[in-house]
């Protein structure tokens, strides 16, 4: 019973940091569109909490680890936690990468993005919604779901690197700018990867077996 309540905490405290980090990366994709670098330096200033919980849960799940030697569900729980807590501090990283890049785009030219970042955007939150969403319910149809999105976002992230590319050619004077915006491209696609694998840790939760590198699972 000891063991199961730690575990149950340690699921919650997972949890909150996803709430955090959820927050984090809405707050980053505004920062971005809006060009506002108040609310950039708000994500850049909320990183340290998350810095802080990811570290603390950590401790927390090596310490049952050594003092409960957990087995098979509680175990794999215990792991999942440890690799789900690595990849939402690597998003809450990758949103204040973003705002960085929201911060440099005040001091350019104003030029109009060469791709639709509220689609991609939107595309990514709704697999960072839905990872932490199965990993509450234990939903192994929605973690699917999940994995398979990620190669629409690649796919988004392929065609602006080819409209960036046209842009440069055919206006090279916004050359900063635009490689700003294929900046911001490449860390949305980045944040998708890692839902990705939180999706997939998740799986690993209910079916016991490793699917990283299978994509005939999808």
């Amino acid at each position: 019973m000891i063991l199961h309540r730690k575990i149950q905490k340690i699921k919650k405290r997972l949890l909150a940091i996803g709430a955090i980090v959820e927050e984090q990366v809405d707050l980053a994709v505004k920062s971005v569109i809006n060009r506002d670098s108040e609310l950039a330096q708000k994500v850049i200033d909320g990183d340290v909490a998350i810095d802080l919980m990811e570290v603390d849960l950590e401790e927390e799940c090596l310490k049952v680890l050594a003092l409960h030697q957990p087995m098979a569900v509680d175990l794999r729980m215990i792991i999942a936690v440890l690799k789900i807590n690595n990849d939402l501090e690597r998003i809450g990283d990758l949103a204040v990468d973003a705002t960085e890049r929201a911060i440099a785009l005040v001091d350019q030219a104003p030029i109009e993005f060469p791709f639709d970042i509220p689609a991609m955007s939107k595309a990514v939150q709704k697999m960072l919604k839905q990872c932490l969403d199965a990993l509450v319910n234990l939903d192994l149809e929605l973690a699917t779901e999940v994995c398979a999105s990620d190669n629409a976002v690649d796919s988004m992230h392929a065609e602006v690197y080819r409209k960036v590319e046209e842009a440069i050619l055919q206006h090279p004077e916004n050359i900063r700018q635009q490689l700003t915006c294929l900046s911001v491209s490449r860390y949305l696609e980045r944040i998708a990867d890692h839902t990705t694998n939180i999706a997939e840790e998740v799986i690993y939760l209910i079916k016991g077996s490793i699917v990283r590198h299978q994509d005939n699972i999808y």
